[in-house]
């Protein structure tokens, strides 16, 4: 199943049926109005009876896929929590021996953008760069959860974009404001179900950057697959429904490349992830 955050007078929670949207927040007695509501709410269930139903429902709750405005699938998250350097090969382009733990970080619940919309650098912002990521969304509350049981927590996966601003990121010696930027955040186009995925450790993953392919990898490659990322995050912090954990990124990015390069004023960026789908995002600077 595909969950949606669309613009229907104004934002609505829907479902990806063929080629439209069904509008749950309709369709639902309840009437969520988030993704991360029908989480919240245990929905779920109800959601995917939805969509296997879909052709009982009166037509008036469907509109054209095509067209439609999509926003990021996660609206308000508590947090977004980031891993470095969790690809070999990535640690290995920046000449860093490989953690022995995951390395968090966090980037601001307000630098989300949807699938399509632009990355805008502000001016004075510098040396701006893409990062394609999984991104894992958590389905219910959990804290110190064993990594057995960590994949019982995930609603679904989305395709992310981890865009950074190197200067500011080597000036402030640490990553929050660099990565936190508005827009800095794109991510979607939808959220997959953990049902249509299967394993989260073996998806191809890439990014191009116009008609280059700057990244391309698997998600088999990371050095802390998505379970153990789960249950160590949660022994520090506790989960909670909509909260995103972006995987980290393979090797490729802009800024260990020979020459550099970095996001310019019309660029268009794509984040692929085998299963889910591709997000593509513009870059506007502003003057």
């Amino acid at each position: 199943m595909k969950l949606v955050s669309f613009e229907k007078t104004g934002r609505r929670a829907g479902v990806i049926v063929g080629d439209m949207i069904l509008d749950a927040s309709s369709a639902l007695r309840c009437a969520p109005l988030t993704v991360e509501e029908i989480f919240r709410r245990g929905l779920l269930p109800e959601v995917q009876n939805l969509a296997d139903n879909a052709s009982e429902i009166d037509r008036e709750y469907f509109i054209p896929l095509n067209g439609a405005r999509l926003y990021a699938p996660i609206q308000s998250p508590s947090k977004i929590v980031c891993l470095g350097l969790n690809y070999l090969d990535h640690a290995l382009e920046q000449k860093k021996d490989p953690p022995a733990r995951p390395m968090l970080f966090a980037k601001a619940p307000s630098a989300l953008a949807g699938p399509y919309d632009d990355i805008v650098i502000r001016p004075g912002v510098e040396d701006v760069d893409a990062e394609a990521e999984l991104a894992v969304v958590i389905a219910r509350d959990g804290t110190m959860i064993p990594a057995s049981e960590a994949l019982n927590h995930v609603a679904g996966y989305m395709a992310f974009n981890d865009v950074s601003a190197r200067k500011i990121q080597r000036d402030d010696r640490q990553w929050f404001r660099s990565k936190s930027f508005d827009t800095f955040a794109p991510c979607g186009p939808w959220l997959v179900t953990t049902n249509e995925i299967g394993d989260p450790n073996a998806l191809a993953i890439r990014q191009r950057l116009g008609e280059i392919v700057m990244q391309e990898s698997s998600t088999s490659r990371m050095i802390f697959p998505v379970s153990e990322l789960i249950s160590f995050i949660s022994s520090a912090m506790t989960l909670m429904p909509g909260d995103i954990i972006a995987t980290g990124t393979p090797a490729g990015v802009g800024v260990f490349r020979e020459p550099p390069v970095f996001l310019e004023d019309g660029d268009v960026v794509t984040i692929e992830i085998e299963g889910i789908g591709y997000i593509k995002n513009r870059v506007r600077k502003l003057r």
